[in-house]
């Protein structure tokens, strides 16, 4: 049987995926222990990724881009994920881009596209905050207008490229009176570089993806210009979320699909060669049960997502059937990544064995981009 093909491929985007599977190997996965133990990609990496073309790929060449859709950014989440690299690549060019060129003023997406594109910049967005997270109405950031700058005051955390960005799409409040409700949220992108009052907290600590830098973030009386806001107009944060959300939702799918069958590969090595009674592991039922129920939920989850990336493509995507995509596969993940790692035995429990890391890296899918939770409500939402 030949070997399964999405729809949306193309010549090119094969041509992408290879130059995409070397940058990786050879600039983050060679050096992903060292990574690790720092907490953070070198700076380099961003720069490197430029000069390649792997970042905003899918914004327009006039803004210094890719000039491509977002099938491109998706061959390079996928590539990212078959490799086990930790680097925030989706969030700078697959979101934070796109609310610049969505939203952005042609002042806005002039100034930061291009240099985000170079690797000049590197992009974050501060949403999640120590006593809010899912639930954006109740950050307690406060965006206040003093003349024509907006001072910020408050404190982020969970936030992936802190450590290198200087550029951040902050979510605040712009008018704290509970009855403004969504309409009190804003984005306002913050130059961070020799910016009074902003300081870096500590790199977390995670349990997995630990060469992917994530940290807390401090606005103490930072002052931005209010030409940063994005839209031109306050009170609009949350429905430009909400906008975008579909496609930050499908990133996480499309990885964590690509995630799925990384993990059945490198069980199917394993099980091939190791030997228990006197045969292959690889000969015995069970084995061969289960490795046939990953590799079938692995193909439903890639069918899936591929029809929401024709879907996306066409710009007919929907929040709830993104919502679908992200809970659905980010859970089926995590539980074919278990069985696979119960056929290693306890090689899977240790770190030199890929099918650990992914055990480990997996978790925080089924968190990110929405809790399970939540999508599950927004599913909820359209039915009942």
């Amino acid at each position: 049987m030949s070997a399964y093909r999405s729809p949306w491929m193309t010549e090119e985007l094969d041509m992408l995926s290879e130059a995409a599977r070397r940058f990786f190997e050879e600039e983050i996965v060679a050096h992903q222990e060292r990574f690790n133990k720092q907490g953070h990609v070198d700076r380099e990496v961003w720069n490197k990724a430029g000069e390649m073309g792997l970042l905003c790929a899918s914004i327009p060449e006039a803004y210094g881009g890719g000039g491509g859709d977002f099938s491109h950014e998706a061959v390079l989440n996928i590539e990212m994920t078959r490799a086990l690299a930790s680097f925030g690549l989706g969030v700078h060019s697959g979101i934070v881009a796109h609310y610049i060129l969505a939203y952005g003023s042609e002042e806005q997406k002039q100034r930061w596209l291009p240099r985000m594109a170079s690797g000049e910049l590197v992009a974050a967005i501060a949403m999640s905050e120590p006593g809010a997270g899912s639930d954006l109405k109740s950050i307690k950031t406060r965006a206040v207008r003093d003349s024509d700058h907006y001072v910020i005051n408050g404190a982020k955390t969970f936030i992936t490229n802190g450590y290198h960005a200087n550029l951040i799409c902050v979510v605040a409040k712009t008018d704290p009176d509970p009855a403004a409700g969504s309409r009190g949220v804003s984005l306002i992108m913050v130059e961070t570089d020799d910016q009074p009052g902003f300081r870096r907290g500590r790199i977390l600590d995670k349990i997995g993806q630990k060469g992917q830098d994530t940290t807390e973030l401090f606005f103490d009386e930072v002052r931005t210009p209010v030409d940063h806001l994005l839209g031109g107009e306050e009170g609009r944060g949350l429905y430009q979320l909400m906008q975008q959300l579909p496609q930050e939702r499908l990133i996480i799918a499309l990885s964590a699909q690509a995630s799925m069958h990384r993990a059945i590969e490198f069980t199917v090595e394993y099980v091939q060669n190791r030997q228990v009674f006197g045969k292959s592991l690889a000969d015995m039922q069970n084995t061969r049960f289960k490795l046939a129920e990953c590799k079938t939920e692995a193909t439903i989850a890639t069918q899936f997502v591929d029809h929401c990336m024709m879907l996306l493509l066409k710009g007919e995507l929907d929040p709830t059937t993104a919502a679908m995509a992200k809970w659905w596969t980010t859970q089926k993940n995590c539980e074919i990544i278990d069985e696979c790692l119960q056929l290693h035995g306890g090689y899977g429990y240790i770190l030199e064995y890929p099918i650990a890391r992914m055990y480990a890296n997996a978790r925080v899918s089924k968190i990110y981009g929405g809790s399970n939770e939540i999508m599950k409500e927004l599913v909820a939402r359209s039915i009942l």
